[in-house]
């Protein structure tokens, strides 16, 4: 017989001309789109907190934990083997892992405990926690964002506001008393009603001891095992907002039941669910019949997290498309090297840099607001919907873009850009779509007539920019607010406008004219560019040696 002989194979999978993964770099110091914006909207302060807090999430370990997350979703477990509802959602580790990494930084915490420049260094908190995975920044920005719901009620924020500050993660169910930190949750929407809360069906019927029971089906809830959930619910009075716990006084488990978890697009990482309300025990937050305004001093905040949360999603791509076009080389050239690859970076990072810069100027005027100047509050009742309208409806085209420079290599679910891709459209459909948000930009204008031309004062300064500011500044006709047909045209054209403001103000005037010049154009790449496109991708390239 003869002997069994190894089938000698050549060698076929020696890799070569691929870029090495973006992991173990600083999403901090080494973006200089982003340092040289939170100094210059005035956290320059936090500047080494968050220089440490980006060489965690741009590591590899990061990276992995992310992808874990996403491949691993949250499971129901409705009850436990006795066949008592528990009512609980399980997470894999890697999830656990990244919330803890986030809110122990501070994500939700720091704006509020470290208030000089404290939002603009929320902003950038979560804007590089994103980069690690963006479906756990969900939590962590509703519980930021609850804080200032909170305040309506004074005689509850213990331990509820304390708990919302604790910067640290506890995913313990256990009643809040006996826990280090607590997370908190929204549950607005219902079936019937949408974005429209004021259809909303729940009930709620006072249960004694200054606490009422609420009857009703909530059909998203972001973050089923936060703590406490903001929810609305007719009242006597009218539509209410109420605090929900997880947990009754009494120490029983509260009457929420979550039904099913959503199956969604994107953010897998993430639990949402569908909870309904069978006597499930609340205190009222603000004046009865006044949930809505109540809310919204939520919902600003959470506003302003969808854009930081698409910008973060633009730059990340924006990064990994640059990386492989340096990387890469095509027709005996390096990609990045290629002129029109050139025009088509530089157009992708004159965009990100705008949208960067307009959501970090709408947080410096948060702070401004919350710091008692009435002008910078003036500006952040419109800058914050503008940002929400314009950065997060870019998003998706942004990243397809981004994703069109990888190539089939950005296409499959090994690497991050599917992942970035099934996120794009979250933000701009969370907390109002761009109909909503257009809409109440329209009513804001119409309720307060200086509103338009405190804005319009504020691009002024434009028109030093040419015949592009001009044009565009013209387009932001007043005459228009009577007609909600022009209700998104208006948005987009004063979002575009802002964001060119603020790299104007912010010494990058160059790059202002440039995002004005190009709006004529479907397609990166296509329209004309002023200044140079090499100097342009460079200055947006994450910098060498900053790990």
């Amino acid at each position: 017989m003869t002997a069994y002989k190894p089938r000698t194979t050549l060698a076929t999978h020696e890799v070569v001309n691929q870029p090495a993964p973006l992991e173990d770099v600083n999403l901090f110091t080494g973006d200089r789109l982003l340092t040289g914006l939170v100094a210059r909207a005035g956290a320059e302060g936090h500047a080494a907190h968050l220089a440490a807090f980006g060489a965690r999430v741009g590591s590899a370990e990061a990276a992995a934990l992310g992808a874990q997350a996403n491949r691993h979703p949250p499971v129901l477990a409705a009850f436990d083997r006795y066949g008592r509802r528990i009512d609980e959602v399980e997470f894999h580790p890697a999830y656990h892992a990244l919330m803890a990494m986030g809110l122990e930084a501070g994500v939700s915490a720091r704006a509020w405990t470290h208030p000089q420049g404290g939002h603009v260094a929320h902003a950038a908190l979560l804007f590089l926690m994103s980069q690690a995975e963006s479906g756990v920044t969900c939590p962590m920005s509703m519980t930021y964002a609850a804080v200032a719901a909170l305040r309506h009620a004074p005689g509850l924020a213990e331990p509820w506001l304390s708990g919302a500050l604790g910067a640290a993660y506890d995913p313990r169910v256990l009643p809040p008393e006996r826990k280090r930190a607590l997370t908190l949750g929204m549950a607005m929407t219902e079936k019937q009603g949408g974005s429209d809360v004021r259809a909303n069906t729940t009930r709620a019927a006072p249960a004694g001891d200054g606490l009422s029971a609420l009857t009703g089906h909530k059909w998203f809830c972001s973050a089923p095992m936060s703590d406490a959930f903001l929810t609305l619910a007719h009242a006597e009075g009218g539509l209410t907002c109420f605090l929900v716990p997880r947990w009754r006084p009494d120490g029983e488990r509260n009457a929420i039941e979550i039904q099913r978890l959503k199956d969604k697009l994107g953010d897998r990482a993430n639990a949402s669910a569908e909870i309904e309300y069978r006597g499930a025990l609340a205190w009222r937050l603000g004046e009865e019949g006044r949930g809505v305004p109540t809310i919204i001093a939520m919902v600003n905040h959470t506003r302003l997290d969808c854009a930081a949360g698409a910008a973060s999603l633009m730059r990340q791509s924006l990064s990994l498309a640059i990386r492989h076009a340096e990387g890469r080389s095509v027709f005996q050239r390096r990609l990045v090297a290629q002129p029109l690859m050139e025009q088509v970076l530089a157009g992708l990072a004159v965009e990100v840099e705008g949208h960067m810069a307009l959501t970090f100027r709408a947080a410096q005027a948060l702070d401004g607001a919350l710091a008692g100047d009435t002008g910078e509050a003036a500006l952040a009742r419109l800058l914050i919907p503008l940002a929400k309208y314009w950065v997060t409806k870019r998003c998706p085209v942004v990243v397809a873009e981004a994703m069109e420079v990888q190539g089939g290599a950005g296409f499959i679910e090994e690497g991050p850009m599917a992942r970035l891709f099934r996120a794009s459209p979250l933000n701009a459909i969370w907390e109002g779509s761009g109909n909503v948000i257009a809409l109440d930009l329209m009513r804001a204008f119409g309720r307060d007539a200086d509103a338009f031309a405190h804005l319009r004062a504020h691009l002024a300064p434009l028109r030093d920019l040419g015949a592009a500011a001009d044009a565009l500044l013209a387009r932001a006709d007043p005459r228009r607010l009577a007609d909600e047909r022009h209700a998104r045209a208006l948005a987009e054209t004063l979002g575009v406008l802002s964001a060119a403001r603020a790299l104007q103000a912010w010494d990058r005037a160059d790059t202002a004219a440039a995002l004005l010049a190009g709006r004529e154009a479907l397609t990166f790449g296509a329209g004309p560019l002023q200044g140079e496109a090499r100097a342009i991708m460079e200055h947006a390239r994450l910098a060498d040696g900053a790990g």
